[in-house]
Order: structure tokens, then sequence, then C-alpha cells
């Protein structure tokens, strides 16, 4: 039976969610947990979003077909026992054939946090720590400018495809922390923390609003290819099911 479920995960000690030969993965864990209850044969996990090293998930949605007897609820029991203290499982259902979370996605909604006050080892482990005073108003505002459908090859990695449809950006800020949270149909690899090092620029000062929607036209790497660190980054949600006509 195919199945489904929401898989949260800090990110810190992962190279990404997708299986890496050599490395530790977020589909790695998945995959071994699931062979082990499936007397040492592979089970293929397939996911909404590949995330890079570093970067953590609420809401990653997940699929596999499973072979075994376990009715789902105990097998999301015995697979959630299963994995490290840095991934659980949630939400396991039964999920129709040839269900695939990416193509069956609706939108995916990233969220980066700064930590805009004193060092904190604590917060920072899931923030950017920024020192200096970050204009909040202009960074909502340039975010903006980016909504809509564009060519992003200026804010990620070469892709064939290169236009996707920027549903929103929203900057807000609550005392010290100041949260980014972006949400699109799709995104090109690093997209988000692209948009994010841009907007950090605005909010310190060192570039104007318009020069973002510049590098946005000009289609070559935005402000020499700057990405914001991984760890302040998290897959939020995933919503499923395509809009309606």
């Amino acid at each position: 039976m195919r199945l489904r479920a929401r898989v949260e995960y800090d990110g810190t000690d992962f190279a990404g969610f997708q299986a890496q030969p050599g490395a530790r993965t977020v589909q790695g864990e998945l995959e071994a947990a699931l062979a082990t209850l499936s007397g040492g044969c592979r089970v293929r996990v397939d996911a909404a979003g590949r995330t890079d090293a570093g970067v953590h998930a609420l809401g990653q949605v997940i699929a596999f077909t499973y072979r075994g007897r376990l009715p789902a609820e105990e097998l999301g029991r015995a697979l959630d026992a299963l994995l490290p203290a840095d991934v659980a499982l949630r939400d396991l259902r039964r999920a129709p054939a040839g269900f695939h979370p990416r193509h069956a996605a609706r939108y995916r909604e990233y969220r980066y946090t700064v930590w805009n006050g004193p060092r904190s080892p604590l917060r920072e482990r899931f923030a950017l720590g920024v020192r200096v005073p970050l204009d909040s108003a202009a960074m909502a505002r340039a975010g903006q400018a980016l909504e809509g459908r564009h060519d992003f090859s200026a804010f990620g990695a070469a892709d064939r495809q290169p236009v996707r449809t920027l549903h929103r950006v929203r900057v807000r800020r609550e005392g010290p922390v100041l949260t980014i949270d972006v949400r699109a149909d799709a995104f090109l690899r690093q997209m988000v923390r692209r948009i994010v090092a841009a907007l950090l620029l605005v909010g310190r000062g060192e570039v104007e609003e318009s020069a973002v929607v510049a590098a946005l036209a000009s289609r070559g790497p935005a402000f020499n290819g700057a990405v914001a660190p991984a760890k302040g980054l998290c897959l939020r949600r995933v919503v499923l099911g395509r809009p309606a006509r």
C-alpha cells in the first residue's frame, strides 16, 4: 500500500534530505528504519522537497510503498521509535496509488529566522545571528517586489526551467526575532537562502530596495551569489492538492 506522512527534523547534523553515499541524510535514516521493518529490503522514500545540508523541516511530506503486514497506525509508531532523536514521523496514512508528494504539492512554505539581538548560542542553533540593526520595513518592501511569476535564475542554482511563481514574501519582527516567510509553487536550489541574503543586504542598508528587482531582471547571480547560512531555514509546510480552476 502507498503511504504518506509528515516528517520533522533538525537538519544541523545532516548532509541534506537526499540519500548520498557515505553521508548521513534524512532519507537515509528513514529508509534504514523502514528496512528494519521490511526484512532488510530497501523501501524508497520520496519527498516533497530535497532540503540542503543544515536545513530543518517542520512539515516535510514523504511517501513510500509498504509491502508488509502492519497497519498504518502501528507502522507509524514502530517507525518513529526506530528513528534517531533528530527525526520524527507524524500522521502516517494511506495515500492513492502512485502518489508522489513532489508532484502533489500545491505550494511549499519556508521560514528563515534571524536573531537580531545579542549573541545567543541556543537561539542561534536554528537562527542566523545578526548584530547590526535591520530595517525590516525596507526588507518587506524588497521582498514583496519579488512576488509573482518570474525567471529566478539570479536567485537559484542553474535549472532548465527557472520560472517559478512566488506567492508571498512576508517579513515580520517580534522584538529581536525577525522572520522571513517565503511561499512558492516550487523553488530552485538555494532560492530561499539567496533571497534572504539579498533582503539582509537591504536591511543593513548596504543596497537599495530597487537593487533586488534589478538583480532579478539581470538573471546573473544576484549580489555575487550571496547565500544565507542554512541553519536559519526551515521547511514549515507543504500544502497538497492542486488549486481549483
